[in-house]
């Protein structure tokens, strides 16, 4: 991606959207009353499953209790729902005013089209009870624009039962006893991976760890520098993948599923009819959810070293959750931020086990084992990676998801990976 900011116009063509009539949900913006003094705004965000679903409009119904001259419209969507509304807000140039963000480069280019809110300023009274590595994504040019509620990293939850019943001691820490553990699965007659194929991003991680532990993060960066990704370590990343896809290790129908509802791959993990699933710190709560869950039969390990490679174990990728508020936002929106940004609140939502503290003095609200792990796996990280498809511009992003799904249902090969890829960077 060039360093030149976009213009809103230069944006919305880019994201093939200029001159598109969009239906809107309702409007969005300052709805501000100055005769009664009384506020409504707007609130989108990604909470349809628990614990998020409840608690997010208990938090909502709360805060207006507290301040009865505000009023909040909140909208929960699911995730690729969520992302298709927000670009088709885009294109009118109008944005809820508090809004979910992953940060990366889809938060910088709508930043670039002037429809984000410096918060720079703003949240500098408080903005140091923050933890740095949780507030990276959402900062540029030395400038903040979001805020995280939660933050983590992906790595591989798994079936402690499962694998004791497939003779697997220990968790794999090489690329290759994580393909051994893969047969040992199989021939248990064990569905070794659940994998929401249908929905495309699950299966991003897997390319993205892989290219991580072979080329490590210097590789991740000079490739999005130079808009090219067609280097070994990239390559290679997509001949480790072909490893594991031809060894057929995913849930029957994996094509089709989607991850979070009551017959994807959350719920296939979470009823125990696979082994493991590579996803983030949320993924508990949504087993649970879609689910029955496995209690203490889940465990966690990290994405395993490739053999020969110049990543780190201590290399972490993953990402966060955050708020950030429309260019004009009201300023009730920044006090609810500020609120939700409490080490009170916070704390409740790492208590409900589906999210991560990022608040400083929150950690002691981590009761699960597992998430524990993730909290100390990270504070001991030697560098962070985010999710490629919203560390990169839109366009690359949904490449990099495309891509990879058409290499994981045998419609691509690794060259042909790195080719589009490079192709769609290249164009911005």
């Amino acid at each position: 991606m060039g360093t030149e900011a976009l213009s809103r116009r230069t944006f919305l063509a880019a994201a093939g959207l200029a001159g598109l009539s969009v239906p809107l949900l309702g409007a969005c913006g300052d709805d501000s009353d100055s005769s009664s003094g009384k506020t409504t705004f707007e609130w989108w965000t990604i909470a349809t499953t628990e614990p998020g679903k409840t608690l997010f409009p208990q938090l909502a119904r709360e805060y207006m209790q507290a301040n009865p001259n505000v009023t909040i419209k909140h909208t929960a969507l699911e995730n690729d729902a969520y992302k298709a509304k927000m670009t088709a807000l885009i294109a009118s140039g109008n944005l809820p005013d508090v809004f979910h963000t992953w940060g990366g480069g889809v938060l910088k280019q709508q930043i670039d089209a002037g429809l984000v809110k410096d918060l720079t300023k703003d949240i500098a009274s408080w903005s140091g009870t923050i933890k740095p590595l949780a507030l990276q994504a959402y900062q540029f040019d030395g400038k903040t624009y979001g805020v995280p509620y939660d933050y983590g990293l992906v790595g591989f939850w798994y079936n402690k039962a499962l694998f004791k019943q497939a003779e697997i001691e220990g968790t794999p820490t090489t690329w290759t006893q994580f393909l051994d553990a893969v047969r040992k699965l199989k021939a248990a007659d064990i569905t070794p991976i659940a994998l929401a194929g249908k929905e495309k991003w699950p299966g991003h991680y897997y390319w993205a760890y892989l290219a991580m532990r072979i080329g490590g993060l210097n590789a991740l960066k000079q490739a999005q520098a130079s808009n090219d990704f067609s280097g070994p370590a990239f390559v290679q990343a997509g001949e480790r993948l072909k490893e594991l896809v031809d060894l057929q290790p995913f849930q029957q129908g994996f094509l089709g599923a989607d991850y979070p509802s009551p017959t994807g791959q959350a719920a296939t993990m979470g009823n125990a009819k696979a082994a493991m699933e590579l996803m983030g710190q949320w993924a508990p709560s949504v087993q649970s959810d879609a689910g029955k869950g496995i209690g203490n039969d889940l465990g966690f390990f990290t994405f395993p070293t490739v053999e020969g490679g110049q990543g780190a174990a201590t290399e972490a990728f993953g990402g966060g959750n955050g708020w950030a508020l429309a260019e004009d936002a009201p300023k009730a929106a920044l006090d609810f931020l500020k609120w939700f940004s409490s080490v009170e609140i916070n704390r409740r939502l790492v208590a409900s086990k589906g999210y991560q503290p990022v608040i400083k003095g929150a950690e002691s609200a981590v009761a699960d084992a597992n998430l524990r792990t993730v909290v100390q796996t990270l504070d001991r990280a030697t560098g962070f990676q985010l999710f490629l498809d919203q560390a990169f511009p839109p366009a690359v992003g949904q490449q990099v998801n495309d891509s990879v799904a058409a290499l994981i249902a045998g419609q691509s090969t690794p060259q042909a990976v790195t080719e589009a890829i490079t192709k769609t960077a290249k164009s911005q």
